[in-house]
């Protein structure tokens, strides 16, 4: 089962995609995977199956993946105060923290507290340099130009927080000592092969060669070509599709309990398991049961690229597709809107035969 009822090659072209890439899973395996268009524009750069993307958002789902095998080694808790094991800065106390403080858990189901600061958190500004994730907290950057404070009791509210990803990178730096791509590499990207992935800050020469390019809606290339986001737990991931795929499947072994990176059943559940004041709210992830069935989903966009992942884990059955384009519009009402539907319109067809 693919993608049999729309043609990508023609919907690019009506929506002034550049390059675009797919990969699909049945049976807990890639059993697609599919490569169309430019990695740059005005070039003859191919898009193939190497071709990197920026995962923007997507990143926090591979972050929550990363904090869930973290509290299976012990080294953190999802519902201790922060407070208690970070370091290098502290959530400042104020009224709203007096009856609950901020968790693992509503950090990463966006129910902490925090809400970002207007015009904050924008791609790298060279100028600027890369900061410090204590730094950028403390609102001593351009990236985030007042301090990160709780604005509302924790547990009570949802409010979409790229600041509360920071923190849990901030927290998974101080409980082990290393820089947060260190952690990611050696414990996600390594043991699951998936060499196409790293949290980079910087783009060389000699790897440019499969990266993609940012595009406007009207097909020009980007400022400086590449949007890079210097806080990675939030939205720093350079990938492919079939990598994100990789991800997606060891969701689906682990919850058999055939994890290849230590996820135990219970722990891969929790990901996906409603949280707090929101059920359509996962650990990481959004959930929705609208089709009769558990649906996983993770939205990237950014500057130059829009992309998304959808797993449905109990059927062993997933789809990410990423482009180099940003639209300008929902992710569902441009192009990878269409190819969803027309997977999830397959999939429908073949339950019915």
């Amino acid at each position: 089962m693919g993608i049999t009822n729309i043609s990508i090659k023609e919907r690019m072209d009506y929506h002034n995609v550049n390059g675009l890439s797919i990969a699909v899973i049945n049976n807990a395996q890639i059993s697609m995977a599919e490569h169309y268009g430019l990695l740059e524009a005005g070039t003859t750069k191919i898009v193939n199956s190497n071709s990197i993307f920026s995962a923007c958002s997507i990143s926090k789902f591979l972050t929550g993946t990363l904090v869930l095998l973290l509290t299976e080694q012990g080294l953190v808790d999802l519902d201790e105060d922060i407070n208690k094991k970070l370091t290098s800065w502290k959530v400042p106390d104020n009224k709203f923290t007096e009856n609950q403080y901020v968790t693992l858990r509503n950090l990463l189901s966006h129910q902490s507290g925090i809400i970002d600061p207007e015009d904050s958190f924008m791609e790298l500004n060279s100028n600027d340099g890369i900061p410090s994730i204590v730094d950028l907290l403390k609102g001593h950057t351009s990236y985030c130009k007042v301090p990160i404070q709780v604005n509302y009791e924790p547990k009570s509210d949802f409010q979409y927080s790229d600041a509360g990803y920071c923190i849990i990178q901030l927290l998974l730096e101080d409980v082990t000592g290393k820089r947060f791509e260190e952690i990611m590499d050696e414990l996600i990207f390594q043991p699951l092969k998936m060499h196409n992935s790293s949290l980079a800050m910087t783009i060389s020469e000699e790897k440019s060669d499969n990266f993609s390019c940012g595009h406007k809606k009207s097909g020009e290339l980007v400022d400086g070509k590449y949007a890079i986001y210097p806080y990675q737990a939030a939205s720093g991931l350079w990938t492919t599709p079939s990598d994100l795929s990789i991800l997606v499947i060891e969701l689906i072994n682990s919850l058999k309990g055939k994890s290849k990176i230590g996820l135990s059943v219970s722990k891969a559940k929790e990901l996906i398991t409603s949280q707090g004041c929101k059920e359509w709210t996962g650990l990481g992830g959004f959930l929705d049961d609208s089709k009769g069935e558990l649906e996983i989903s993770s939205l990237g966009w950014g500057v130059g690229f829009q992309c998304m992942m959808v797993a449905y884990p109990y059927l062993e059955k997933g789809l990410v597709i990423m482009t180099n384009t940003n639209l300008g519009v929902h992710q569902l009402k441009g192009i990878i809107g269409e190819i969803y539907d027309s997977y999830t319109s397959d999939c429908e067809e073949m339950y019915l035969n």
